[in-house]
């Protein structure tokens, strides 16, 4: 509204015919994207996109196809395997299956969900030393998170985020880095439920994010290029944040990749965008810019 917009909050849970109710009334121009599920499943987005894209109706953020590769952690991990882009080892373990960690894939290792976000079911228990944590691990990711688990090795390091911008053409903004050098000396630096979203904790360990600083010379530079690999390997547009670790020899490994990531204004993304000239209200622009730029049908 701040930039001279005339904008309708839609809300859409489990029924798509609000969609479709809200652009034959009001006939909007764009649909500014921020669903991170529906009914309630996080991979679910991509099929709203997919039907705005059949409606003709421009979007921000990314296309159904890059959210489908990215939302799907092990699906990215393959395609990173055949573009060659670093990656940390891992295995994938099913709902219903047990753990069986072949031996290349040594302790430690962290225990994920394969598709959901937003660190759920992250804590300082999901990296484990030895088979039986690791099987404990696994069956609580089934059990309590609801999905499959990945299992990584995990790598001590900085924890490194990327933003991008863009379709074809990308703007890529500043490294950023999540601060975790207070925390207990017991707990190791990832980043847990508590760390990303308790303010409390936060506070208590002066956990923070801002552009990283001491990197080798040229390191910013590989970064930034490793992750426009990552982005076009998986077919992203709109913007996402990439996410990296880069371990005490100054190797990089690709966690994941996040596309249409928190833009709140005191976010990570928001944060690295300013730094390159962006005041919010033009970061918002700029989104509304490119989605309006996306042909869905020249990208398949």
């Amino acid at each position: 509204k701040k930039l001279g917009h005339d904008v309708c909050p839609l809300g859409v849970k489990s029924d798509l015919s609000v969609i479709q109710a809200a652009i034959d009334q009001w006939k909007p121009d764009i649909s500014f994207n921020l669903l991170e599920e529906f009914d309630g499943v996080a991979v679910y987005d991509q099929h709203v996109v997919s039907y705005l894209e059949l409606l003709h109706m421009p979007y921000t953020g990314c296309n159904p196809r890059g959210l489908m590769l990215a939302r799907d952690k092990v699906l990215t991990k393959k395609v990173l395997s055949f573009h060659r882009i670093p990656y940390p080892d891992f295995m994938e373990v099913p709902q219903g299956r047990v753990a069986k960690r072949p031996k290349q894939l040594a302790f430690p290792l962290i225990v994920k969900s394969v598709t959901e976000e937003a660190s759920l079911g992250i804590s300082q228990a999901s990296i484990v030393g030895d088979d039986d944590k690791l099987s404990e691990r696994v069956a609580f990711v089934h059990t309590s998170v609801g999905s499959g688990a990945l299992v990584e090795r995990y790598i001590e390091g900085r924890e490194l985020y990327v933003g991008i911008i863009g379709n074809g053409h990308l703007q890529v903004l500043p490294v950023w880095e999540l601060i975790m050098d207070k925390l207990p000396d017991d707990a190791k630096r990832i980043a847990t439920e508590r760390v990303k979203w308790s303010r409390k904790y936060q506070q208590k360990y002066g956990i923070t994010s801002r552009e990283a600083d001491n990197l080798p010379e040229g390191k910013a530079q590989e970064i930034q290029d490793l992750a426009k690999r990552v982005y076009r390997a998986l077919g992203l547009s709109g913007y996402a944040r990439i996410d990296m670790r880069m371990d005490t020899d100054g190797q990089l490994y690709v966690l994941e990749a996040n596309p249409n990531p928190q833009i709140a204004e005191d976010e990570d993304f928001a944060d690295s965008a300013k730094e390159t000239g962006y005041d919010y209200t033009e970061l918002l622009q700029e989104l509304l810019n490119v989605g309006l730029r996306w042909r869905p049908a020249k990208a398949a």
